[in-house]
């Protein structure tokens, strides 16, 4: 669609779009209650904004990810007593055997487990980065330089490779 959609348009337009809100939840809030409220949350942002929203600016991934990742922030900060509030994981939460999960999707666990333990900016950044977005797009997404998200990618990676290599094997 080269034009803003209009308000009869949105159902549809967003249909094409729902993928980026879901990812974008399921990377800010694990329960799914909570990934539901940040759901409506972006959906009346979306609303909202949908006025200001100018095609020959930015494509409407961009702006429905840049849109998404700043509510889903604004969420994340606002609802940080609410999960103070809440009772602490055990330290050692039980992992199944190696029979139940293959190396591979124990990793997997473990790296999204860290990437939920990042700061706001960075965990959006690596959820762009995972994405396969461009650094130019994840820039233009999170209003940061291209050099800017260079070094923040390469540090995040080192962070992470440093979280893998003390884990117990």
């Amino acid at each position: 669609m080269t034009a803003a959609p209009t308000p009869q348009q949105f159902p549809a337009w967003l249909a094409q779009h729902r993928g980026i809100l879901h990812k974008v939840a399921r990377a800010y809030c694990r329960d799914e209650d909570d990934r539901q409220d940040l759901l409506q949350e972006m959906l009346l942002r979306l609303w909202q904004a949908l006025p200001r929203y100018n095609p020959a600016q930015a494509a409407a991934s961009t702006w429905v990810y840049r849109v998404a990742l700043n509510t889903a922030i604004s969420f994340y900060r606002q609802h940080a007593a609410r999960r103070a509030a809440r009772a602490p994981l055990p330290a050692e939460l039980p992992q199944p055997s190696e029979a139940e999960a293959p190396e591979r999707e124990q990793q997997l666990r473990q790296l999204e487990q860290f990437i939920d333990e990042l700061r706001e900016l960075d965990k959006a950044l690596m959820l762009l980065y995972l994405e396969s977005k461009s650094h130019a797009d994840i820039a233009d997404i999170l209003g940061i330089s291209v050099s800017n998200v260079a070094t923040k990618v390469s540090r995040i990676k080192e962070h992470l490779r440093q979280r893998f290599a003390r884990q117990p094997a």
